[in-house]
């Protein structure tokens, strides 16, 4: 998504602000704008209620419930806190209510394989040389009409914010949000041997049966480690059950006779 673009990164010592400022200026003036309207209508919508004749009650009490109901509905399934979670939820919502959220979960992954991969767009992410306002315009200038405007808003909030650094985290907590709503849950398995298709087919069955998955699926991930020696360790969600010989024989030797 972004390779062709690393190229066009600023250079601690260059300030690209008078470059984009036009830009910038656009950008806050529309959102200034969102925010004006935002009001007018909240106040609106207050006028009416505090208008209404006796069924007041009723009417507000009807349109309480339903603004509720349509908030929960584009809440995320996880209730996560902290810094990664803020982002992570504002994020989801947004692209919740737009009807887009696996085209930014795409976009996110995108964006983190390529801070990732490559270290000059990795080196502009966490630079603190590189003014808010050059890392907010030029991240504008990159991502506009390539990925949706909610992904471009999170990357621009996030370099006005001086919080490019933790996007990794915060689309790793998106993801996980993305996870818990298809009812995906990952699961490890490590042999000390390499599994066929047709032991991680029967394992992954019965895991599926085990953990109840209403309409989800398990994520198997599989790892060799000859030092088990053989049988299975088990890592479900923060859940591990240890079955190798590696502990049966550990748990013999210390075994009090």
């Amino acid at each position: 998504l972004l390779s062709l673009a690393v190229c066009r990164l600023p250079s601690p010592s260059i300030d690209l602000d008078s470059s984009f400022v036009g830009l910038q200026c656009a950008i806050r003036v529309s959102f200034l704008k969102m925010l004006s309207m935002s009001a007018k209508m909240l106040a609106s919508r207050s006028g009416v209620v505090a208008r209404a004749t006796s069924n007041a009650p009723v009417v507000s009490s009807m349109w309480g419930r339903s603004f509720a109901s349509d908030a929960a509905a584009h809440r995320p399934p996880l209730d996560l806190y902290g810094l990664h979670a803020r982002y992570a939820n504002a994020t989801f919502t947004a692209a919740s209510k737009a009807g887009k959220l696996d085209i930014v979960e795409s976009e996110l992954l995108a964006i983190k394989a390529s801070a990732e991969n490559s270290r000059e767009f990795r080196s502009f992410l966490e630079n603190p040389l590189i003014s808010r306002d050059s890392k907010s315009n030029t991240l504008s200038s990159i991502l506009t009409g390539k990925t949706s405007p909610i992904t471009t808003n999170l990357m621009t909030m996030l370099a006005d914010n001086a919080r490019l650094s933790e996007v990794g985290k915060i689309v790793d907590t998106y993801i996980s949000f993305m996870k818990a709503k298809r009812g995906e849950v990952e699961a490890t398995i490590i042999s000390a041997d390499e599994l066929t298709k047709a032991q991680i087919k029967s394992i992954t069955l019965a895991m599926t049966k085990q953990v109840g998955v209403d309409g989800g699926k398990v994520v198997l991930s599989t790892k060799v480690d000859p030092s088990i020696l053989g049988g299975l360790q088990v890592q479900i969600g923060d859940k591990f059950l240890d079955l190798s010989v590696a502990s049966r024989i550990d748990a013999v030797s210390r075994t009090v006779v």
